[in-house]
Parts: C-alpha cells; structure tokens; sequence
C-alpha cells in the first residue's frame, strides 16, 4: 500500500485504486487478489470453497437465532452480540459428527454447546438475580421459578432504576425451512422498593414448533416516569442467559 502525498487527499475508488483514510494518514492500494472465478474452479481452492460453504450456512443459521430472539436482543447492551452468536454457532458446526468438511451445518451439531451463553458479556445474570432459581424441564413445558425476594437485598440494582421485569422467553427453530417462533411469560413490572412475591414462568413447548429450541431466563431494568418507561443506560444492566436447549 502507498501514503497518499500533497495537499489534496482522496477517499473512494478511482479505477483499480481505492484510497481511504486511517489513523496512519491517508493510503493508497490496487485492488489484487484471486478472482471469484478462480476461486469457485480451482482444484487449489478445494479448501477454501468448503470454508466459503460452512461460513454461510453459519452465517444463516446464527441470524435466524439472533432473529428469533430479537425480543430479548432488542433490550441488551452489548454491541458485540451477534460476534459472539456467530461464533458459538461455528462451534455448533464444527461439532457435526455426520457430514464432511465443507458439508457441515449447524442443524447437524451439538445444539448443547449454546447452554448456559450469557446475552450481555457486561452483566450477567448470575451476577444480577442472587436468587436460586429452579428450572424445570419437561416434555410439554420449560419453567423457572423464583422464591420471594426483596430487591434491594437480592438485585444487583443500577442507579436510576425503578423497576425490574423477569422474563423466560423460549424460541422453536427450524433450520432446514427458516421457521422460527417465540414464546414468553412476563413477570410484570416490580418496584424495587416493595417485596416481590413468588414467581412462577413458564413456556409452552406445543407453542414452538421447529427441529431446535432454546430458553431464556432475562431481566430488565426501568426507570417508570410518569407511568412512562425509561431503560437504564440503553440496557448495559439488562441480563439474559440461555438456560436450556432441546434439539427434537
């Protein structure tokens, strides 16, 4: 690459050029590299069309579980979510014990791998509910239950925050048709000044057709303002993990 010189800098593309800025200063390349072609045809390039395949079924499969969760993604403040979902997909693929190289799928591996995943890498739950939580586990249903608690003695609570919300969300995919389906059950909103009484969630597996499935156990932070609400620093406090998986 070249260091752009003289009073005048570009940024763009001007033929086989791409000039661009960085923190070194303006620079300067020539588009090079292997052709698609070559790529796609090549006996040399067996490898790398085996990578290209498995790389999008990742990539397809990691976005129908980021899109199925978007009600619990939609509340977390963590901008690398979806990295870290990608990348726990791959290990899902490459735990496929049926296919070949260039031939694995996610749909086809340890779908157990994405248990016990924290949604937000800056605030996890364990470290936000101190609560022994139970979960069940059956044929027809995914359940939590929480004991009584007193917020201020058992939640990690951010400044600001009025009120918290407990909510299991379960999703049903299919990775063979792109099905997807989602299922939860909200605790309401709880003051965090006032007790809060047992709390029993839980989902309806009949609800979430599809080959694979996951549940999640989250928790919301609010300021309530004039029965408005307000999430607490763009949701950086909110907690989420997947607490159990089931592949049909």
């Amino acid at each position: 690459m070249a260091k752009q010189a003289g009073v005048i800098t570009l940024n763009g593309k001007v033929g086989r050029l791409s000039f661009y800025k960085t923190k070194d200063g303006y620079l300067a390349r020539e588009k090079g590299g292997v052709s698609k072609s070559r790529i796609m045809n090549d006996a040399r390039f067996a490898r790398t069309r085996e990578n290209l395949k498995e790389f999008a079924d990742n990539a397809t499969s990691a976005k129908l579980f980021r899109d199925a969760l978007r009600p619990v993604i939609a509340k977390i403040g963590d901008s690398r979510l979806n990295l870290r979902v990608t990348q726990v997909m791959m290990k899902v693929l490459q735990s496929d014990l049926v296919n070949n190289r260039g031939e694995r799928m996610v749909r086809a591996g340890d779908w157990s791998l994405l248990k016990d995943m924290e949604l937000n890498a800056a605030s996890s739950l364990g470290s936000t509910l101190f609560l022994e939580i139970t979960y069940t586990d059956t044929l027809t249903e995914w359940a939590a239950a929480i004991p009584a608690f007193v917020p201020q003695d058992y939640v990690a609570l951010p400044k600001g925050a009025t009120h918290l919300r407990i909510t299991a969300t379960g999703v049903g995919l299919d990775f063979t048709t792109g099905g997807r389906a989602v299922q939860t059950s909200i605790s309401g909103l709880l003051p965090v000044i006032d007790p809060s009484m047992a709390i029993s969630l839980s989902v309806d597996k009949a609800l979430l057709p599809g080959t694979h499935r996951a549940f999640v156990l989250s928790v919301e932070f609010v300021q309530v303002v004039n029965g408005s609400e307000y999430s607490i620093n763009n949701g950086a406090h909110n907690a989420a993990k997947i607490t159990g998986v089931e592949q049909v």
